[in-house]
C-alpha cells in the first residue's frame, strides 16, 4: 500500500470494520481485510480466511490435515503455486515440496490473532517476489488480545475445538500473547478422519508504531486419515458411497516449528524494517488417487519432507521533497535458505515398498529491489520498481545419479503503476509489471528435459475505486496475466512436465455496502477467460481453471444483543480436458453465523456450513484407475465430495 498515504507525523492505529482502502491502495485489486470483518462468517477450515479476498476460492481434495486448494484469477493454484502467503511475517509457502511446489499449508493459522490481512493480486509490486503472480497474503497477527478469551466449539460428527489466548505485561513494557488451540474432527467419511491438532503460538513485543520490536514462537502439529478423490460413476450408481474411501489407509502426520522476530523504526525522514525467521517442518503424506491401476498390491505411495529454512528481509524508505512535491524511495532485500530430505516412495498401507526418488536439496533465494513512490499532483501520484531474483539450487540424488546436480536462475522484474485521484473519493489505476514464479528444483536437474530455474509473468490491470455513492465502495478491475510457461513438477509420479504458454484475461467488481451502523453487505464476482494459446492440437483450455466465482454475504451487526451473517458461494465450472469435452460441475454453497452476546463477557454461536445441504464438490479431476485389482481401467471424472450440512455450536469467554 503506499507510503504516501501516511503523513509524516506519528502513527495513530486506527481499527475499523469497513474495508475502506481509498488513498492506501496501489492498485484496485490491493486492499486490507480487517479483524472485527473476519470475526463475522463462519468457517470450515483456518484456509477459508482467504476466501474474503474477492474471487479467491479455497477447498480441499483430500484429508484436512494437509494444505487446501486453492483458485484465484482463472489459475488453479493447486496448493499454493503462484500465491504467496505468510503468517505472522513468517512465509508459508514451502518450495520444492514432497507434494507440490509452493504448498502452503495454513492450517497453522489462528484467526483469533489476525489483526488484519494484507492482500494483493497480481506481479505489480516490487517487494513481492516467489510464488505471487496471482497474489499474495500477509496474515497480521496481534501482539496484544483486546480481552483474554477461552473459546470452545463443538459439532457433528466428532467436531471439538478449544481455544484459549491472553495477553500478559511483563517488566520494561513488554507484553506476552499466549495462545494455545486444540481441535479434533472426525468429518462425514465413512472411515472417520480422526483429525487431531495441536497449535500454540507465543509473542513477546514491545515498543509503539514509531518502533518497536517482536519474537515469536510458533509450534503446530497434526494427524489424519483421509478420503481421497473417488470415481463418479460409481457414486452414481451406488457402488460406493459419497464419502465412502477406497484405501483406508491413506493420511498423514505433519509439523512445524518457527521462530521470529521483527524491528521497526520511524521518523518523519525515514522508516525501517526488519525481519527474520526460522523454521522446522515435518511432513508424512499417504494417497492413493488410482487405486489398482499400476501395482497389483495398490498405487499408494508416500511423500517426506524434511526441511530447516531461515531468511528474513530487510528495508530502508527515505521520505523526501523534490521540488516541493512528495517522494519516498525504498530499498529492500529478501533471503531465504531451504535445507531440504525430500522423498517419493510406492507403499501399501503405510508401509514402503520401493523409493522412486529420494534427494537432498540445498536451495537458496536472494532478492533485491528498489521502489519509487512520487507525488506528481495533488491528483496523481506514480510508483516504479524493479526486483532482481536469483535462485541457486543444488540437488544430491540418493537414487539415481543423473538426477544430481547444481543450477542458478536470474531475474530482472520492473513493475509500474499510475494512480488518478481526479475527484473525492475516487480513484482510478493502471498497472503493469513483470513477475516470475520458480519451480522445483529437481525439475531443474533433470537429465531428461529440464525445466526454468525462474518463469517469467507479465501482468496488466487498469481498475477504479469509488466511494462516490454514499456507504458503498465500489471497485472494478480489468486485467491480464501471461505466463510464459506453466511448469509443473508433478510429485505424484516422480516425473517433470514442461507446460504451455498461458494468458489469462478477467474483470473482478466488488461492492461493499454499510447503508447503517447495522448492515454490511459484500458483493463480490469475478470472471476469467484462461487459455493456452500456443495452438497445440490438444486444445486450449486450462484444466482446473474456475472461469466464474461470486460471493455474497449480508451481515446484521451488533442489533441489540445479536449479531448474525449469511453467505452464498457460487464456483462456476471448469474444464477437466484441454478440449473441454469433459467438465466439473458448477457449486452454490451457504453459510450462516449466529451470535448471541449474553453480557459483556460471554458470547454464545451457532455456525451451519452448507446451510442448504447441498450436494457439491470440492474439486473434480478426470483420470483413468482401476478400483480392484481384477476390474477393468475406468477413465472417469473423480471427485472428492464437499462436507454436507455441518452445525457447530461455540461459547466464547472472555475475562
Amino acid at each position: 500500500m503506499s507510503a504516501l498515504a501516511h503523513e509524516s507525523t506519528p502513527v495513530v492505529e486506527i481499527v475499523a470494520h469497513d474495508n475502506d482502502t481509498i488513498g492506501t491502495s496501489d492498485a484496485a485489486s490491493q486492499g486490507l481485510v480487517q479483524a472485527p470483518l473476519l470475526n463475522t462468517r463462519a468457517l470450515l477450515r483456518p484456509a477459508e480466511a482467504l476466501e474474503f479476498i474477492p474471487g479467491m476460492v479455497v477447498t480441499q481434495h483430500s484429508g484436512d490435515g494437509k494444505a487446501n486448494q486453492y483458485f484465484l484469477r482463472g489459475m488453479n493454484l493447486d496448493h499454493g503455486t503462484d500465491f504467496a502467503t505468510s503468517v505472522n511475517g513468517v512465509p508459508i509457502n514451502l518450495p520444492t515440496h514432497a507434494h507440490g511446489h509452493g504448498y502452503s499449508d495454513l492450517n497453522v493459522l489462528i484467526p483469533e490473532l489476525v489483526k488484519n490481512v494484507r492482500y494483493a493480486k497480481g506481479p505489480y509490486f516490487a517487494s513481492e517476489g516467489d510464488f505471487s503472480s496471482a497474489g499474495s497474503a500477509q496474515f497480521v497477527y496481534r501482539t496484544q488480545m483486546p480481552r483474554d478469551v477461552l473459546d470452545v466449539t463443538v459439532g457433528q460428527r466428532g467436531y471439538l475445538r478449544e481455544l484459549a489466548a491472553g495477553s500478559l505485561n511483563l517488566k520494561n513494557d513488554v507484553t506476552l500473547l499466549s495462545a494455545i488451540e486444540h481441535l479434533q474432527n472426525n468429518g462425514p467419511w465413512t472411515v472417520p478422519e480422526r483429525l487431531r491438532k495441536l497449535n500454540a503460538q507465543f509473542i513477546l513485543s514491545s515498543g509503539s508504531p514509531r518502533q518497536g520490536w517482536t519474537t515469536s514462537l510458533s509450534s503446530y502439529r497434526a494427524n489424519w486419515t483421509a478420503t481421497d478423490q473417488i470415481p463418479q460413476s460409481l457414486v452414481s450408481n451406488g457402488a460406493i458411497g459419497r464419502y465412502d474411501s477406497l484405501d483406508p489407509t491413506d493420511g498423514g502426520q505433519t509439523q512445524r516449528t518457527s521462530v521470529s522476530g521483527t524491528w521497526h523504526q520511524a521518523s518523519n525522514e525515514t522508516r525501517t524494517h526488519i525481519n527474520w525467521y526460522a523454521l522446522q517442518y515435518d511432513l508424512d503424506l499417504f494417497s492413493n488417487f488410482t487405486y489398482f491401476q499400476n501395482r497389483a498390491y495398490g498405487d499408494q505411495f508416500a511423500q517426506k519432507d524434511q526441511r530447516t529454512t531461515f531468511g528474513g528481509f530487510a528495508s530502508q524508505a527515505w521520505l523526501g521533497n523534490w521540488g516541493g512535491r512528495e517522494v519516498i524511495n525504498t530499498l529492500g532485500v529478501q533471503m531465504r535458505q531451504d535445507n531440504i530430505r525430500v522423498g517419493l516412495y510406492d507403499t501399501a498401507a503405510r508401509v514402503s515398498i520401493r523409493s522412486v526418488r529420494d534427494d537432498s536439496i540445498q536451495q537458496t533465494m536472494l532478492g533485491l529491489y528498489a521502489n519509487n513512490e512520487f507525488c506528481w499532483q495533488p491528483w496523481m501520484r506514480s510508483v516504479t520498481g524493479v526486483r532482481f531474483d536469483q535462485l541457486n539450487a543444488q540437488v544430491n540424488s540418493h537414487t539415481n545419479i543423473m538426477n544430481s546436480g547444481d543450477v542458478t536462475a536470474a531475474r530482472v522484474s520492473p513493475k509500474l503503476s499510475l494512480i488518478f485521484s481526479p475527484w473525492r473519493q475516487t480513484e482510478f489505476f493502471v498497472n503493469t509489471g513483470k513477475g516470475f514464479h520458480s519451480n522445483d528444483a529437481r525439475g531443474m536437474t533433470s537429465p531428461n528435459a529440464p525445466v526454468q530455474g525462474l518463469v517469467a509473468t507479465r501482468g496488466h490491470e487498469i481498475g477504479l475505486k469509488t466511494l462516490s455513492i454514499p456507504d458503498l465502495q465500489t471497485t472494478i478491475a480489468v486485467w491480464q496475466l501471461d505466463v510464459d510457461s506453466e511448469l509443473v513438477y508433478v510429485g505424484d509420479a516422480g516425473s517433470t512436465e514442461a507446460g504451455r504458454h498461458s494468458k489469462r484475461t478477467g474483470v473482478e467488481w466488488s461492492n461493499h455496502w454499510s447503508p447503517n451502523p447495522y448492515w454490511v453487505v459484500d458483493l463480490n464476482l469475478a470472471w476469467t477467460r484462461p487459455r493456452y494459446n500456443d495452438g497445440a492440437a490438444e486444445g486450449p483450455y486450462i484444466v482446473n481453471a474456475v472461469t466464474r466465482v461470486a460471493h455474497l454475504n449480508v451481515t446484521m451487526r451488533d442489533r441489540g444483543s445479536w449479531s448474525a451473517s449469511i453467505g452464498i458461494r457460487y464456483i462456476g465450472a471448469a474444464p477437466l480436458t484441454e478440449d473441454n469435452s469433459v467438465q466439473s460441475s458448477s457449486t452454490l454453497t451457504s453459510q450462516l453465523r449466529i451470535n448471541r452476546h449474553i453480557d459483556a463477557d460471554l458470547n454464545l454461536s451457532l455456525d451451519v456450513i452448507n446451510l442448504a445441504n447441498r450436494i457439491n464438490s470440492d474439486i473434480s479431476y478426470y483420470y483413468t484407475s482401476k478400483v480392484l485389482p481384477s476390474s477393468t481401467s475406468l477413465q472417469d471424472v473423480h471427485v472428492h465430495p464437499a462436507e454436507p450440512r455441518t452445525i457447530r455450536v461455540g461459547a466464547q469467554l472472555r475475562y
